[in-house]
Parts: structure tokens; C-alpha cells; sequence
């Protein structure tokens, strides 16, 4: 009992939900919002160095997804971070300014106003309310899947990618943490780039979720305890978010991996929509997404593709 105190008492609780304005009112299950930053805190030179990160400052997302549990299942929902979405008035962090509606890329919102403004676009965008929130960084992301003993990983393809420094062989392989985090950003050997980024991202995430989630790992101390420790202190989370309901978020995602749920990205409309000032853009198919947000609010069997 008292490792669940300790475990729990390493959550990071930095994101404050109730500060979100103009909130939906909350549907039928849990919704998890899962954000992948390039957040390089805890890295030293050398290691943005070897894991090719670069030293930008600031945090932007990296991959955004939304998990859905509920009664009929488990849907994982990757959301472009180039979406065309609406970004709903915000007062800035910084400045006090109060900034009206625009339309920008999704993670235009993280960028501008962090996690609260993504949160509040998400839910205007989607009608969906975001029950819990969950962040991990480069840094952490690499100590997680080392402190797991590396993620086997099946590749049908050899991956070479100078950007995010990933260099695989084809077949059945056991990815380190550093290997893992160039398998999930590198994205120009994928037709569609991006989208294809956001698939390899959902199965690494999957496979992750199943060995963190196994009776090898949560029953076996020695193994347990350094997955906590490296895992928990970098994680970020919204100041309701419990050890449970991280536990019930791995189990949710294991069991997505087990057949027992389903994995998509939000239906597209355009995946190359010029803008005027914010390049090429993703825009959402208007007619399938709303409908999938839909049978998610009211926790209904998913039957968009």
C-alpha cells in the first residue's frame, strides 16, 4: 500500500482542467487526452545530440490522441497536429491578452496557450469532454521504455530517417528508449508522412501499454519500481488525475492492442488543404467526424471508419 502512496505521490499534477472555459457537458464514459510533446526537460546537450531532438525551446505536441472507454469498447483516436480547426477565444499566459476565434493547426493551441487552451480547443472542436489529461516528453518517453527493458517491436520494413535519427532493420526487434523515440517521430519513409507517423505511433503505444501492463511487469517488484519511478516523474497530468486512473487508462490501451476496441485517426476530409497562412493543413471530413464524436459522447458502438 504504501508503493501505490509513493507512486502516487510522483504524479506530476500541473494541468488544471477546471481553469478550461465554456466546457461540454460530459457524455457517456472517460475520455483521456494522451499528448506526446518535444518537451526536452531532463535532457543534457549530449543527448539531444544522440536522440537528433535539436534544442529548440518551448514545448509543441508531438502526437495528440484521444482514448474512449466506456461500455461498448475502447477506441484510440489519433488527431492530426496539423488539424484545421477553430481555436476558440483565449487569454494569453503571458501577456493577460485576451486573443479572439481563429483558425490555425491544432497544435497552434498547445503553443499558444499549453495544455488548458488545447484541452478547451479539442472540446470545441469535437463536443467531447476531456475527462483526464496525460503528457510525456522525450525524455521520459526514452527512460519509460528503458526502465521497461526495451519494446519489441515487429517492422515490416527497414526505417532509415536522418531527422529523427532512426536507423531499423526489418523484422522482430526489442526497440531502447532511444531507437523507440526515432521509430515514432520519424515520418518521411511514410507515404502519407504525418498520418503514417500517427499509425506507428498508435502500435508502438499499444505494444507499450501490453508489456507496462503485463503480470511480468506489475507483479514482479524488481521490474515494477524502476518503470514507476522513471515513468511517473515525467509524466504530467491533470491535478484530478489518480494512480488509478492512469492504471485504468494502460489496461484501456492493452486492451485496444487485445482486439477489445478499435484504433483510427479522425476521419479526413483534405490531408493537403492549402492555407493562407498556416501551410498545408489537414481538414477533418465534416459529416464522418461529427458522427463519430457523436457515438463517442453517447458511448455507441464506433461504426465510422
Amino acid at each position: 500500500m504504501s508503493t501505490y502512496f509513493w507512486a502516487d505521490s510522483k504524479l506530476r499534477r500541473e494541468v488544471d482542467l477546471g481553469k478550461v472555459e465554456d466546457r461540454p457537458p460530459g457524455g457517456e464514459g472517460t475520455n483521456y487526452l494522451i499528448v506526446g510533446s518535444d518537451s526536452r526537460e531532463g535532457l543534457t546537450e549530449q543527448d539531444k545530440k544522440e536522440l537528433h531532438t535539436g534544442s529548440a525551446d518551448g514545448k509543441r505536441t508531438d502526437s495528440m490522441m484521444i482514448l474512449h472507454t466506456g461500455d461498448n469498447g475502447t477506441t484510440m483516436l489519433s488527431l492530426p497536429r496539423d488539424s484545421y480547426v477553430t481555436i476558440p477565444a483565449f487569454t494569453g499566459q503571458k501577456t493577460g491578452k485576451r486573443f479572439p476565434a481563429s483558425t490555425h493547426k491544432l497544435n497552434a493551441a498547445y503553443a499558444d496557450g499549453g495544455p488548458e487552451l488545447l484541452v478547451r480547443t479539442i472540446e470545441f472542436n469535437t463536443g467531447l469532454r476531456i475527462d483526464h489529461y496525460a503528457e510525456i516528453g522525450f525524455g521520459g518517453f526514452r527512460s519509460l521504455v528503458d526502465s521497461l527493458g526495451g519494446v519489441d517491436m515487429c517492422l515490416d520494413k527497414p526505417i532509415k530517417d536522418r531527422d529523427s535519427g532512426a536507423d531499423l532493420k526489418a523484422g522482430c526487434q526489442t526497440l531502447d528508449g532511444k531507437q523507440s523515440l526515432a521509430f515514432v517521430r520519424q515520418r518521411h519513409q511514410e507515404a502519407d508522412q504525418d498520418l503514417g507517423r500517427m499509425r506507428n505511433q498508435q502500435k508502438f503505444l499499444n505494444t507499450l501499454a501490453k508489456q507496462a501492463a503485463s503480470p511480468s511487469t506489475v507483479l514482479n517488484p524488481f521490474t515494477l519500481y524502476p518503470v514507476i519511478g522513471s515513468g511517473l516523474d515525467t509524466l504530467i497530468v491533470d491535478d484530478g488525475m489518480e494512480l488509478w486512473d492512469l492504471t485504468s487508462m494502460f489496461w484501456a490501451m492493452k486492451g485496444v492492442t487485445g482486439g477489445d476496441g478499435k484504433q483510427m485517426t479522425v476521419p479526413i476530409g483534405n490531408a493537403n488543404l492549402a492555407t493562407r497562412g498556416d501551410g498545408v493543413a489537414v481538414k477533418w471530413d465534416p459529416v464522418k467526424s461529427k458522427q463519430l464524436f457523436e457515438q463517442l459522447k453517447k458511448d455507441e458502438k464506433v461504426t465510422v471508419e
